[in-house]
């Protein structure tokens, strides 16, 4: 195990999660908060794992699997992006799976990453960029601490000729 709390732990990806990954980067539903235009082959997604190892240092991103404690099955991702160790800051991106939301996985998995975060890799500063309709995760990173920052307005095109804002949260240690 990486990284626990009471429920779950955080780990690395491993070869094995090949299959978990190439189900939810081609689920066209969080294509939008991932701005994913295309699907993902799983030759990318391969190679992809075979990088995944790679320090944050180098990769500029860390991409973790959220795990029961009880069972050890994967249950959704949390990632690390936009590393910049200039100015101690990173972004801050979770997804829980469908079947194991509002079971409190989420609050659990950005906390353990948050002291990751600060604790590991001394960031001074976590962001996040949530758009102005997902009312759950404006409310979760809000939970965990996030303030918001500043807004963007009509940012995301989400229909012909239709846009949306999107909050950018930060979270100052």
């Amino acid at each position: 195990m990486f990284i626990k709390s009471d429920h779950i732990y955080l780990r690395a990806l491993e070869s094995s999660d090949l299959e978990l990954l190439y189900s939810f980067e081609n689920d066209q539903s969080i294509w939008k908060v991932s701005n994913t235009l295309v699907p993902f082959s799983k030759d990318v997604l391969e190679l992809y794992l075979h990088t995944a190892h790679q320090d944050v240092y180098t990769n500029k991103q860390l991409r973790l699997m959220v795990c029961l404690i009880e069972n050890n099955e994967a249950i959704g991702t949390v990632d690390l992006f936009e590393f910049d160790p200039l100015n101690f800051r990173v972004g801050v991106g979770v997804l829980i799976f469908e079947a194991y939301r509002k079971n409190g996985y989420a609050f659990e998995a950005i906390q353990l990453i948050k002291q990751y975060a600060h604790h590991t890799l001394f960031m001074h500063q976590l962001f996040c960029n949530i758009s102005a309709s997902n009312k759950e995760s404006l409310a979760l990173f809000e939970k965990c601490g996030f303030e918001k920052a500043g807004i963007k307005k009509e940012w995301n095109q989400i229909s012909k000729n239709k846009f949306e804002d999107e909050w950018m949260y930060q979270l100052i240690f």
